[in-house]
């Protein structure tokens, strides 16, 4: 598949520390990508430098910064809030040196792809979280870039509106066939919308892979315990949705239950080994009520078991 933005080793320093430090991406047109990690680990300094905001201090973009066809939704959204939802919207068409001769229509489609159809004449303070969230995404679309960076998209949103959107947001994208480089720390964002996903850490790149790739077979001990909870037993990671517990002791590795907690999806089982080892299990609701002080048995299949080791980005 076509590489449409690259990085080679780049590195971004500032006076009091090494923002980015060697970073390298190929990102193929027509992906939704992900850049994913804690705050401070790079990833909008990252986004900052293919935008063209700031430059690398090393390492290599190939395209000058205007000769990148990108453009950016920023976590703020950034409306213009005395201009309509079409003002807003047509607000960089209007900007370009030569006349846009299909404005009208290319503003009325993106509209319409947004799903904001009838609400052209209401200002941003008259919108929703979600629409305003919907206008910001229009005012770049419709400027047709190859590449739209989006900076922590649905921060701004109530848990449950985030992930309505978070379903429009794939739904656009795969629309549209824009490529999208997406920056946010959530990881459960980032695996549910995510084509390829760089996980970043310190300035770095850890991994780099599907979501699948990162989540089941994590190639650093920060990258398994960023992506979700993990249990450590002799040398190995285990998620806890794949551990199994058992009354009266029977299984793997006998332990004493110090909790169990209804999580509404499953039941968490947080369990303590005769060595102090801590392994917590989320099994299923069906009969899992396990008492504190009770020993029981926590098993796992060998497929399960997650063995870290070099892989290659």
């Amino acid at each position: 598949m076509e590489t449409v933005l690259e990085l080679r080793k780049v590195s971004k320093h500032f006076p009091t520390h090494r923002a980015v430090d060697g970073v390298s991406l190929s990102i193929r047109r027509g992906d939704l990508y992900g850049l994913l990690g804690p705050s401070g680990c790079g990833k909008t300094t990252t986004l900052r430098l293919v935008a063209g905001f700031d430059s690398p201090t090393e390492g290599d973009i190939p395209l000058k910064p205007y000769q990148r066809n990108v453009n950016t939704v920023f976590q703020s959204y950034a409306l213009f809030p005395h201009m309509t939802v079409r003002g807003n919207i047509e607000f960089g068409l209007k900007q370009r040196p030569r006349r846009v001769t299909d404005l009208d229509v290319r503003v009325q489609r993106v509209v319409d792809l947004v799903q904001l159809t009838g609400k052209e004449a209401r200002l941003p303070a008259e919108l929703s979280g979600g629409e305003k969230q919907r206008v910001a995404l229009a005012r770049s679309l419709v400027l047709e870039p190859e590449v739209l960076l989006l900076d922590e998209p649905l921060s701004a949103l109530d848990p449950n509106l985030r992930k309505q959107v978070r379903t429009e947001l794939k739904e656009l994208q795969r629309r549209t066939g824009i490529t999208f480089v997406i920056v946010t720390h959530d990881q459960e964002e980032a695996l549910s919308l995510c084509d390829r996903i760089a996980v970043m850490h310190k300035g770095k790149v850890e991994q780099i892979g599907s979501p699948e790739d990162i989540y089941l077979r994590p190639a650093t001990r920060f990258v398994a315990e960023f992506l979700g909870a993990m249990n450590w037993y002799n040398g190995v990671g285990i998620r806890p949705e794949s551990m199994r517990v058992s009354s009266a002791g029977d299984g793997m590795v006998k332990a004493v239950v110090e909790s169990s907690v209804f999580l509404g999806h499953c039941v968490q089982v947080r369990t303590r080994t005769a060595g102090g080892v801590e392994l917590v299990a989320e099994v299923a609701r069906e009969g899992s009520r396990f008492e504190a002080g009770e020993v029981v048995g926590v098993s796992w299949s060998e497929s399960d078991e997650v063995k870290i080791g070099s892989q290659p980005l």
